[in-house]
């Protein structure tokens, strides 16, 4: 555990060295992608930092205990001290065990998330635009940016689809358990006899791939271009600014039409694209590690039912750890964090079981 907290914090040491650098600092590049990573490894090498303090401070208490004989007096200070100090570097230790048996690979990617609407017809549309907003506010609260990808619009208002990222610091970390289906039980708008109906909305969260993880050769990939449309099909742009991406050995499809410039949709697309095919290959690694995957929370399996809100008793329940809150409403509005913890801190615990017995 040491030598990789070592490594961290040298790993921190030398992005200090490069964010001071007015090399680094005048490159819009450069500049925000290594003040992310120097953010995300700050908690954790502080802890570290005061890991090592209490150890040291230890060490002296210890060497105080064996003059017992010639100064007593401080013999028994610190030996009151001591036990205290102990107690508190065992509990630092045990978080500095979770903290780094948590961190993963992708844990501090922006994201790409997918929300679409399932069983449930246009009230599945609506709660899909409600899960976006609820998304939306929890990012707004969390200082992270949001941007619309793509979207297509229900005759309802909501949502058949919509697309969207989001950036900031730790992102993944905190929504990668949101992918699979939330089912909500209410009593739709469109309902005029009161019964509770059952919808579903299907989530996918995908840490978003860069240039550099994901190469695409550009014969792989077929371009089209057409007219944006509206709810209906109706057409809403006069140029053919809309952009569909097709890979053909995958045969995977993205669409982007919400920009008014060709160029922008194509990016964005782009941008799409290269998500999914990351995480096709990420997919097909964990399949290879289907018993060591069995072994957690499910965080990939969009068949997975995963949450369930209940409007009629204010709860929402996550079926995976067998967690429930009853704020329904705050939640909806973006007070995620409580259900987020709950989730964060049942993997770290699960992964700290198997760190410790590998």
């Amino acid at each position: 555990m040491v030598e990789k907290l070592t490594e961290l914090e040298k790993r921190y040491q030398e992005l200090e060295t490069l964010l001071a650098s007015s090399e680094v600092a005048s490159n819009p590049e450069q500049y925000p992608k290594y003040a992310k990573e120097h953010s995300s490894l700050k908690e954790i090498v502080g802890k570290f930092r005061e890991y090592r303090r209490m150890q040291a401070e230890i060490c002296d208490l210890e060497e105080m205990l064996k003059r017992r004989d010639q100064e007593p007096d401080i013999a028994c200070m610190a030996e009151s001290e001591l036990e205290e100090l102990r107690k508190r570097y065992q509990e630092c230790k045990t978080v500095l065990e979770e903290m780094l048996v948590g961190e993963e690979p992708n844990s501090n990617k922006d994201v790409i998330m997918e929300i679409r609407a399932g069983t449930g017809g246009l009230e599945a549309s609506l709660f899909a635009a409600e899960l976006f907003r609820m998304y939306g506010r929890y990012a707004v609260s969390n200082g992270w940016k949001v941007e619309t990808l793509t979207t297509s619009v229900s005759e309802a208002g909501g949502f058949k689809e919509i697309i969207f990222s989001i950036s900031g610091s730790g992102v993944y970390r905190k929504l990668k358990y949101e992918s699979g289906v939330h089912r909500v039980q209410r009593v739709p708008v469109t309902e005029a006899s009161g019964r509770i109906h059952t919808s579903t909305v299907t989530v996918a969260v995908l840490p978003e791939a860069e240039e550099v993880d994901i190469k695409i050769n550009p014969e792989d990939v077929r371009i089209d271009v057409f007219r944006s449309s509206g709810p209906g099909g109706q057409s809403v742009n006069t140029t053919d600014s809309a952009v569909r991406l097709t890979h053909i050995p995958t045969g995977l499809v993205v669409t982007c039409q919400d920009e008014r410039s060709q160029l922008k949709n194509k990016n964005k697309a782009f941008r799409v694209l290269r998500t999914r095919l990351m995480d096709t290959a990420r997919q097909q690694q964990e399949e290879k590690m289907a018993n060591q995957r069995r072994s957690q929370i499910g965080t990939g399996d969009r068949s997975e039912k995963i949450r369930t809100y209940n409007f009629a008793d204010r709860r929402i329940t996550d079926h995976r750890i067998g967690f429930s809150l009853y704020n329904l409403s705050a939640y909806l509005e973006g007070e995620m964090e409580e259900m987020i913890h709950a989730l964060l801190k049942m993997e770290r615990q699960r992964k700290l079981v198997c760190w410790k017995n590998s």
